[in-house]
């Protein structure tokens, strides 16, 4: 593997793939990068958001996280100035236009390597996702983007698990090796014509949690032809923060990393190793997302704090109250395993009342709950352990 065939991996297949012209008719969002996710594992809720946000996007590909920070700021009324930079010029044509398209402003466009990060910075927050497991040293790229960051600023990472992801590495190592030399256009040919061939006992055809390939040829060549991939267990993601001085600040859904549900309490266990047990029972991770702060810098979401703003995610206050009143508990599906939460009926006056910008004494006075205090950590342990919320004060 070189540079170089990464670089025309992506000049011949961007990824992912995406039409400038369907941002006229859909966001496309996910973790990390949402302003209020970020604001609560980085900066404890509580970031003045009236000052600009200096970010850098670092292996912006077509551009996902680009769109989403750049259009979610704007529609808050936000000041940002954000650097999008991908080796790729071609990515970079479709990331323009996407941008184009929505009207964005505040965004500088570069091509370049994200190990000169440190270049264009020092940024408040910095988003690198799908690429730091690409390079040929990962560790280079943790420590480039560590040195890019304000003393205060943070990340959003992600990166390929290996559990969920079975099947993926032999079918690449296969590929590799017979296709070794011929340029992108006709790997991806032959490759389809020896997929096509597979056993369907083959782990790959039997891991239905993989469906890139099946999303048009950048999918199917990024997942089953990529020259450079390696995947990291969470400690290993971990190992590689600490190594580029920064610490772990948080995760959207905290409750996966927990193996209580599955094997009970486990005391005297590092939160490390917990995670990494979690990770390993659970065996569905395809990938890690993360938040991480420089070293020493970590600051706590605010739970329960008076002036603390929560966020619902996808769902509005009205109908998750309604629910809770009516059931006492909250159900959240992901990656094939569901989790209750019990939550006291009474909470549905205040849950009701959450909108982005009533704080948790506003919400305690407006909701009339007797005893707010006692059945609010219910609340949280619920929705901010499964992602659905968030504090911050992006809107007020």
């Amino acid at each position: 593997m070189t540079t170089d065939d990464v670089q025309a991996q992506y000049e011949a297949y961007p990824y992912p793939e995406r039409k400038p012209t369907d941002e006229r008719r859909r966001l496309i969002t996910g973790s990390p990068s949402l302003p209020v996710e970020m604001d609560h594992w980085l900066w404890g809720g509580s970031r003045d958001w009236s000052v600009p946000l200096r970010a850098l996007v670092a292996g912006g590909g077509t551009g996902d996280a680009l769109i989403q920070l750049a259009q979610m700021l704007s529609d808050a009324g936000r000041p940002y100035e954000i650097t999008y930079l991908d080796m790729s010029v071609a990515s970079r044509r479709i990331a323009e236009k996407r941008a184009e398209v929505r009207k964005l402003s505040g965004i500088t466009f570069v091509t370049g390597s994200l190990l000169d990060a440190g270049d264009y910075g020092p940024f408040d927050y910095i988003d690198c996702c799908g690429v730091l497991h690409h390079l040929s040293d990962p560790q280079a790229g943790f420590d480039a983007l560590a040195g890019a960051l304000a003393p205060d600023g943070g990340m959003g990472l992600m990166v390929y698990a290996p559990h969920g992801r079975s099947g993926v590495y032999a079918l690449q190592a296969a590929f590799g090796q017979l296709f070794q030399g011929l340029e992108p256009r006709k790997r991806l040919k032959r490759a389809k014509v020896v997929f096509a061939s597979l056993p369907e006992g083959h782990p790959f055809k039997r891991n239905v949690r993989v469906v890139d390939h099946q999303q048009g040829d950048a999918g199917f060549y990024d997942l089953l032809l990529h020259s450079s991939d390696v995947p990291f267990s969470i400690a290993d993601l971990i190992g590689a923060l600490e190594a580029a001085g920064l610490d772990f600040s948080g995760t959207p859904q905290p409750m996966l990393y927990d193996p209580a549900p599955l094997v009970g309490e486990m005391p005297g266990m590092d939160a490390v190793a917990r995670m990494q047990l979690a990770e390993d029972l659970r065996g569905t991770f395809k990938t890690h997302v993360i938040y991480a702060r420089p070293r020493g810098q970590v600051i706590a979401p605010p739970y329960g704090q008076p002036e603390a703003v929560p966020h619902l995610r996808d769902v509005s206050g009205t109908q998750l109250a309604q629910h809770v009143a009516e059931t006492g508990r909250i159900t959240v599906d992901t990656a094939g395993e569901a989790f209750v939460f019990k939550v006291p009926r009474a909470a549905a006056s205040a849950i009701a009342l959450v909108d982005g910008r009533r704080s948790l004494a506003q919400i305690a006075k407006g909701s009339g709950l007797s005893g707010f205090d006692e059945v609010w950590p219910q609340v949280e342990a619920a929705l901010c352990a499964s992602g659905m919320m968030h504090y911050s004060r992006l809107l007020v």
